[in-house]
Order: C-alpha cells, then sequence, then structure tokens
C-alpha cells in the first residue's frame, strides 16, 4: 500500500530504495522478490518523467510515456509487496548499531534500514531561454533521440567538448548540423577545434534572440532567430551544458565521487560506504533507461547476497549432538 501523512510512523525495513527512477524501482523490485523488506521513497519527478515518448526500452513501445511507464513499474511493485512512500528523503545517517545501520530521515518519518539505495539523479543544466519545449524541439539524451533527427536540420547548443563531440556525432545522422556558442568562448582543446573545423558543421557564436515554431505542428520547434538578424530552421537539438548531481545524500554519508561528479560504485552498485549503494544517473556510464534497470537488478541481487541468512557458514551451525533416531530417519528399526 501506499502511505501517506496520516497513517505513516517510523518503520524498520532490510532495504530502502530512494528515488523512483527506473534503476531505483528495479532494484526495488528485485529485493522485494528475493523476500526482503523493500521499502521505496520517491518525490516524484524525474528525468524519465519527462519522458513525452519511451524510447530503447524494448518490450515497451514509443506511445507510452515516462509517467505512464513509470505508473506501471510502481503498480508492479505494489503488487508484489513493496512499500511505497511517496515523500522526500532530508538525511540519512549511520546508527552506529549493527543492525539497523542506517536511518532514513523523510519529512513525514523515519525509516530505518540495513541497506540504502541511492537513486536519485541528476538535473540537466538548461541554457538560458529562449528554449523549446523538451522533447519537442528541446533534447537531452543523443542515445534515445538522434534517431528522430535523421536527415532534418539539427543544432547542438554548448561550448565544451561535450558539445563540440556531439555535434561531429550527429553528422552520422544528417549532414545538417550547426553549434551554437550562444556568445560564449569555446572551452574545447585545440586539437578538438582543429578536428571540429574539418568537420561540415556550421559553428554560430551570435547569441539567440527568440524562436519559431513549426508550420505544421507548432507544438513543435521551427528554428531560431539570432541577435545579428539571422534565422535558422531546425527540427531540433541538443543541450550539452553539463549535470548537476543529486549526490548531497551520497556525500552526507561520505560516499566517494569521481572527478565527473559521479558516484564511485563497484560491480555490484555499492559505493565506498558499506551497506549504501547507488545506480542509474548517479553513477558512471551512459544515462540510459535499459542500463538502469541493468545496474538496477546487479544491485538487487548484490544486496540480497549481503543480506539473506542461508547458507550460513559451517561453524554457526551447531553440530555437537548427533540427532535422535526417530528424528533422523522415518524408517522403523526393523527395516
Amino acid at each position: 500500500m501506499t502511505r501517506n501523512e496520516e497513517t505513516a510512523t517510523d518503520q524498520t525495513h532490510e532495504v530502502v530504495v530512494v528515488g523512483g527512477g527506473p534503476g531505483g524501482m528495479t532494484t526495488a523490485l528485485y529485493t522485494t522478490r528475493l523476500n526482503h523488506d523493500t521499502a521505496l521513497v520517491d518525490r516524484g519527478g524525474g528525468r524519465a518523467a519527462m519522458m513525452l515518448d519511451t524510447h530503447n526500452v524494448i518490450g515497451v513501445t514509443e506511445e507510452n510515456s515516462g509517467n505512464e511507464f513509470l505508473q506501471t513499474a510502481r503498480e508492479q511493485l505494489e503488487y508484489y509487496g513493496t512499500e511505497l512512500y511517496r515523500d522526500t528523503v532530508t538525511n540519512i545517517e549511520r546508527t552506529g548499531e549493527a543492525s539497523p545501520r542506517f536511518a532514513v530521515e523523510t519529512g513525514e518519518q523515519t525509516l530505518y534500514t540495513d541497506a540504502v539505495m541511492l537513486s536519485t539523479g541528476f538535473n540537466d543544466i538548461r541554457p538560458e531561454p529562449p528554449l523549446p519545449r523538451t522533447g519537442r524541439g528541446l533534447h537531452w539524451c543523443l542515445h534515445c533521440d538522434a534517431y528522430m533527427f535523421r536527415d532534418e536540420s539539427v543544432y547542438v547548443m554548448g561550448h565544451d567538448e561535450g558539445a563540440a563531440h556531439v555535434a561531429m556525432i550527429m553528422l552520422n545522422f544528417t549532414d545538417d548540423v550547426d553549434l551554437l556558442l550562444r556568445e560564449e568562448e569555446p572551452a574545447w582543446s585545440e586539437e578538438t577545434d582543429e578536428l571540429l573545423r574539418a568537420h561540415p558543421i556550421d559553428v554560430v557564436e551570435t547569441e539567440i534572440d527568440g524562436m519559431f515554431r513549426d508550420d505544421d505542428d507548432p507544438s513543435w520547434l521551427g528554428g531560431f532567430e539570432f541577435e545579428d538578424g539571422t534565422t535558422r530552421e531546425y527540427r531540433g537539438g541538443f543541450a550539452m551544458y553539463g549535470s548537476d548531481y543529486n549526490a548531497d545524500l551520497a556525500d552526507g554519508l561520505g560516499c566517494e565521487r569521481n572527478d565527473d561528479g559521479t558516484i564511485t560504485v563497484d560491480e555490484d552498485g555499492q559505493t565506498s560506504v558499506e551497506g549504501v549503494y547507488a545506480v542509474g544517473d548517479l553513477t558512471p556510464g551512459n544515462n540510459q533507461i535499459p542500463i538502469a534497470m541493468g545496474e538496477g537488478a546487479e544491485a538487487g541481487i548484490g544486496i540480497h547476497k549481503s543480506l539473506r541468512t542461508y547458507p550460513k557458514p559451517l561453524d554457526e551451525l551447531s553440530t555437537d549432538t548427533e540427532p535422535e533416531t526417530e528424528q533422523a530417519s522415518a524408517a522403523s528399526a526393523d527395516d
């Protein structure tokens, strides 16, 4: 059941998942089905919820929005018995006890648990407006959406190494690619600059002054107007300004971070703090739903192995006494 503020009380669970993205919910599915008392705390929103259409998830067709995809996942978790909380986690502390090891504080209660999964993701850093609607001309994920722009006019917005390389990669899909600097000085290397200039990409330095809609479908971008008085038509494009990782909880627990801001994890998704795991956009690698789901599955199995009771080590099992005859066999003494 989903708890609300009227019924909320402090609870103890074996696993608490923080964040309701695809990676975290997959972990919750696995730990719940592996017979661990699991709770998921989700404040709502996130990058997956922004999707107008679901791409690259086999078995899920594009007419499913991100919200519909996530709602189906929540219903699956509820069916198997995951405790769902619509709430925001404000702090996580170690209890100092052997079990439960962590206190997860929310706006309404404190959840105690032996294992914490962080699936808090990141926020894409948005450029200044004017900007088209996300999913209708403004896009964040090349691997998700580049397919949509085959043989179309495309922009890439940004001024760093990532923007330069995404612009060159988009030439695999279309021969009409512009890189919009918006009066920012390029921050890429001389080597990248030489490589970029050798590709058929138009680097536009001037700032955007306005935008216009597509005549056939006004929900989509038609193009941009620039301060020098020129206009350029685009079907859509990608904003490349980096990511703001939602890592305050991880930092508070002392989890190590990588140079790019992601959380350091091992093959099971465990961070540098024992009992604390992270998956999805918060961790290194491509930011894709199927990848996050795979990480969530691996982490769920890893958490299960760390928490399960059996098989016990031999030295914890009693071998001092022989079982009584009637307990040892159902056969009679005459057989």
